[in-house]
This record gives C-alpha cells, sequence and structure tokens, in this order.
C-alpha cells in the first residue's frame, strides 16, 4: 500500500522473508495498513479510531509477518547521544535481548560516546551481547557513554559502511533526531539500504507526537522527593524560603508534574508562562504575603522560565543546537535575598538543583517496562526495513513517526490547558504572577 502524507514512514525494499518470530506462535501481528487517526477528541471504537488516510494517522508499532533484513546476516549498532536520562541503558538492553533472542541477530555493535563514536577519533565500537546487557536495566546512566555534537553527516554515513552497520538505533532528543534524519537523507542520496531508527530521548518530556517520554517518570518521582525536602528545610526556620530548579528548557512538563506529585509547593513558575517580580501581584509581593501568613514558602522553577529576565539568554548555542539559558535558580535566589535583606522579615533561603541527580538516577519500574516496550518495537520496525523514522506514543499506543514530521518542532505545555489549571489549584497561585514585562538588569554571570 502506497501512502503520501506528513507521516507516511518511508521503507528502504519491499519485506519478502518471513518473521523468524513465527516460531514463537501466537504472535499479534501489525500491518502496515492499519494506522492510529490523530484525533485530539480521542474515540474508541476502531470505526472511528483507525483509518487509512495517512495525512492524519500515524502507523501502527510492532511486528509485522514480513520483514526485509536477513537477521543472521544483519550487523546492527546503537548509539546514545545527548544528556543522560533515566532509562538509556534499559533501552540498550531492550534493543540487545529483541535482536538477539527474538530475531537471532547476533551482530550487535554499541557506539561510543554518541555519534563522536562515529568520527575519525573516536573509539572503536564494542559489541553487545546479552551477558554483557543483562544486568543494567536498573542502573543509571548510559554504559556506551554519550556526547553533544556530531561529525560531519557524510563521516557518520562512511563510518556505518566501513563497520557494515545496515541498522542504527538512535537514542536522544530532538538533535539526535535531526543528526539521525540526515543521516537517513544521506543514505538515500547515496541509494543506501540502511534503517535508521530513533528511540526519543528528553527528559524534558517536549517531543511532538510523542506522550510521553522514557525517564520521566523517574524525573518526576525524584523531582517531587527534592520539593517535600526544600518544604522540610523551609518550614525549620522562621521565614524559610525553599526554591528548587528543574529540568525544562523549554516546556514545565516536569515541574507541574512534580509540583502536583509533591502538593508542597506554593509556586511553581514554568517557560510557558512569563511572570513578573516587582510591583503588586508580583512574585516578591506573594512570597512576602505568603511569609506573613504561614511563616515560609517553597518556589519550583523550571530551567527555562523567566528567561525574558535576562538580557542576553537564548543569544548562544551549545553543541546540540540549543540555545543556552541564563540561570534562572541562582538568579531568583539572589534576587530574592537582595529584596528581603533590608525587610523585617529575617529570611532564610534554601536553593535546591538536582538536575544532575535526576538525570544520572536509575529508572523506576514503571520506567523500565516503557524503556522495554520501546525498544521492542524499534526492533520490529528496524527489521521491517523502516527507516527515517522514531517511536511514538499516541493514546497508549505505540506508532511510527517520521522524523521528517517533526520539522524542528518541540512539544509544550498548554497555560490553558487542565495540567496548568490543577497546578494553580494545587498551589493557590494566579493565572499570571506580576507583569510579563520586568525591567530588571541582566546578572553579569548570565
Amino acid at each position: 500500500m502506497s501512502l503520501n502524507g506528513r507521516f507516511a514512514v518511508e521503507a528502504i525494499g519491499p519485506c519478502l522473508r518471513v518473521s523468524p518470530m513465527l516460531r514463537q506462535g501466537n504472535v499479534k501481528y501489525v500491518e502496515d495498513s492499519r494506522r492510529l487517526l490523530i484525533d485530539p477528541y480521542f474515540r474508541t471504537s476502531d470505526q472511528a479510531a483507525y483509518t487509512a488516510d495517512a495525512a492524519n494517522s500515524f502507523e501502527l508499532a510492532g511486528p509485522r509477518h514480513k520483514i526485509y533484513f536477513d537477521p543472521t546476516r544483519l550487523r546492527a549498532g546503537i548509539v546514545t547521544c545527548g544528556g543522560l536520562a533515566p532509562g538509556l541503558n534499559a533501552v540498550v538492553r531492550g534493543i540487545v535481548m529483541q535482536l538477539w533472542y527474538l530475531y537471532g541477530c547476533q551482530s550487535i555493535l554499541g557506539i561510543r560516546y554518541g555519534y563522536h563514536g562515529l568520527g575519525p577519533d573516536g573509539e572503536r565500537p564494542i559489541p553487545l551481547t546479552p551477558d554483557g546487557v543483562n544486568r543494567i536495566r536498573s542502573e543509571g546512566g548510559t554504559c556506551l557513554g554519550s556526547s553533544r555534537g556530531s561529525p560531519s553527516t557524510e563521516t557518520l554515513v562512511d563510518s556505518l559502511i566501513r563497520h557494515r552497520i545496515q541498522v542504527l538505533f538512535t537514542i536522544g532528543g530532538d538533535g539526535t533526531m535531526r543528526g539521525a534524519s540526515a543521516i537517513w537523507q544521506e543514505a538515500r542520496r547515496r541509494k543506501l539500504k540502511l534503517a535508521i531508527i530513533g528511540v526519543p530521548k528528553t527528559i524534558d518530556n517536549d517531543i511532538p507526537f510523542v506522550f510521553k517520554t522514557f525517564g520521566f517518570d523517574t524525573a518526576v518521582e525524584e523531582a517531587a522527593q527534592a520539593i517535600n525536602r526544600v518544604r522540610v528545610e523551609a518550614e525549620g526556620v522562621p521565614y524559610g524560603i525553599g526554591l528548587v530548579k528543574l529540568m525544562g528548557r523549554n516546556a514545565g512538563f516536569i515541574a507541574m508534574a512534580a509540583t502536583l506529585a509533591s502538593g508542597q509547593a506554593n509556586f511553581c513558575l514554568i517557560p510557558e508562562v512569563s511572570f513578573g517580580l516587582e510591583g503588586p501581584g508580583g512574585l516578591f509581593d506573594l512570597v512576602e504575603q505568603r511569609l506573613h501568613h504561614r511563616r515560609h514558602a517553597v518556589i519550583v522553577v523550571a530551567e527555562g522560565a523567566g528567561q525574558e529576565l535576562f538580557e542576553t539568554a537564548g543569544r548562544e548555542e551549545d553543541a546540540s543546537g540549543n540555545r543556552k539559558l541564563g540561570d534562572i535558580g541562582l538568579f531568583l535566589k539572589d534576587q530574592l535575598l537582595a529584596r528581603f535583606a533590608s525587610g523585617p522579615l529575617p529570611v532564610t533561603l534554601k536553593y535546591i538543583d538536582p538536575s544532575y541527580l535526576i538525570r544520572a538516577a536509575p529508572p523506576i519500574p514503571a520506567d523500565q517496562r516503557y524503556c522495554d516496550r520501546m525498544a521492542r518495537n524499534a526492533v520490529h520496525a528496524a527489521m521491517a526495513g523502516k527507516s527515517g523514522m522514531m517511536l511514538g506514543m499516541w493514546h497508549g499506543c505505540m506508532t511510527h513517526v517520521p522524523m521528517l514530521a517533526l520539522n524542528g518542532e518541540s512539544r509544550s505545555a498548554n497555560p490553558n490547558g487542565e495540567t496548568w489549571f490543577n497546578v494553580r489549584e494545587n498551589t493557590g497561585q494566579p493565572h499570571v504572577i506580576g507583569s510579563p514585562v520586568c525591567e530588571l538588569p541582566a546578572p553579569a554571570s548570565v
């Protein structure tokens, strides 16, 4: 079946081999023609939920009856890129186990330290076996190492050819997916039969068409614990302020979810909602009211919040192409201390930034299960010769999403949605804090 549209997934060739999973018996195979309707008001009936319109639907993930590659002659590669997130090792393990035992592919290479491992100065890839990855599922970090940035696309493709890799699993965020898409397009230009399959990884949970990325549940649990502990610190002194900075460059999903999970925060600041510091109804005013009334206050701020308060933030980029942010946590700490230094309230402020502790945390069981599910479906897609795509999650179903469909976009929280309303109910804060335009000088250390 030939489909056109934004969400049509490309295959590198016809699937002519019967899947070796047939020997497992009672396998629930998925046909490419069975697609999940992209419907914000999801209906549960099969007639409404499934469609053949590729412009408005996702191809469902899962095992195919016929596959493209001969698993006994296939060599696969796995690479992890970007910042750490809980569950990276669980994904690596899931891919290796699925390839080895379910499909019989026993030539698997681990690329060291991100895309740089495919560069001219990169370390040699390491062979991956079930015995080598069996115990890493519950460990934090990545057994392959990671990095940001990349050699040229031409260099990456040349290296894949040199290592005889026919399937590359890329585990990473938006920068990783852009790199994977470039590799796929270069392979197409050279007419190479190279399958590029992405497993989306961003602890911020801001990749489009993925309701939840792996590691998010672990991050929320760890972040909620940080909020609970800073509340203890704030309550332990008269007029104590607890300030927690959490991940969330462009989206406040972790800050919102952790605020709701903890129930101990009085203010939640996210990138999607601007806020002001000065004047009636500004953050300073609201915190002071809270201190007078309850003698302590807890503030949660996402790292990308309040960037309009910095004159120079966002003008430079890191190696992955992400804009460099002003440090809103330290900025608020300094501003709050300066504000109350000369006032009648003897304020004590405790500041916690648990970001790297959270990123390196081992995944909780729910994330381990989710990582394994994504890994196994990534292998199904690869064996069917899919390419230039990543795994998605839509209304509880695993899907195939073309990398080009991302189009450089990111997902953000809805400031008029139910979750943000629930946050405001939980904290008691107004929809907008102060004026969204503040005339404050940027700190010298931005």
